[in-house]
């Protein structure tokens, strides 16, 4: 019974194709691979223009062949069947990366130019204070003052308790307004 691409599986009697083989032997993976694998890789560089793709594509080409070896390596050219695989996945893999640059480019078009939180140069002493704090302590101190979170948003954040979030905030605050000689409610939330 011929397959998809109409060849009858098992090799073609003095061919001189890759599957001379014993008759009704399968050609062994390995050596498929190893001598079609320049050819894959060619086609599906040919189709998708990039390199690191072609890798991509010529290996899971290759992956699917394995699966399926048992059927696809008694075929009269099994580097034909995987060449076809790989010449899809190529085609597949260029449509995704088009679908994937459109979506981009509308994104771009209707984004709203977020600022970054702006950090105002004379709140400079205050900020280097809080990166010589312990680590989450100035954690917490910059999630507090940026992000505006509430203490369970914080403690959500850092992965630890409620409890915990206050704890942290606490000796921050503590230790900022010790180091920078602030009134407390400059550091309070």
């Amino acid at each position: 019974m011929p397959d998809r691409l109409g060849h009858a599986p098992g090799p073609g009697p003095g061919s001189g194709s890759p599957g001379d083989t014993a008759a009704g032997q399968p050609q062994r993976f390995e050596d498929v691979y190893l001598r079609e694998f320049p050819r894959v890789f060619a086609l599906a560089y040919a189709l998708s223009g990039s390199r690191w793709a072609a890798e991509d594509v010529a290996q899971d080409a290759f992956v699917v062949a394995h699966r399926q070896w048992g059927r696809v390596g008694g075929y009269d050219d099994p580097g034909a069947w995987v060449r076809r695989v790989a010449a899809n996945l190529a085609v597949s893999a260029v449509r995704r990366r088009l679908v994937e640059a459109r979506a981009l480019v509308r994104l771009a078009a209707h984004r709203q130019e977020q600022p970054y939180a702006a950090l105002p140069g004379e709140d400079g002493d205050f900020w280097r204070a809080v990166r010589r704090l312990p680590r989450r302590q100035a954690q917490a101190v910059v999630l507090v003052a940026l992000g505006d979170l509430s203490t369970a948003e914080v403690a959500a954040t850092l992965g630890c308790s409620q409890r915990t979030a206050q704890v942290h905030l606490q000796k921050a605050r503590a230790t900022l307004i010790q180091r920078l000689g602030l009134p407390a409610e400059e550091v309070r939330r």
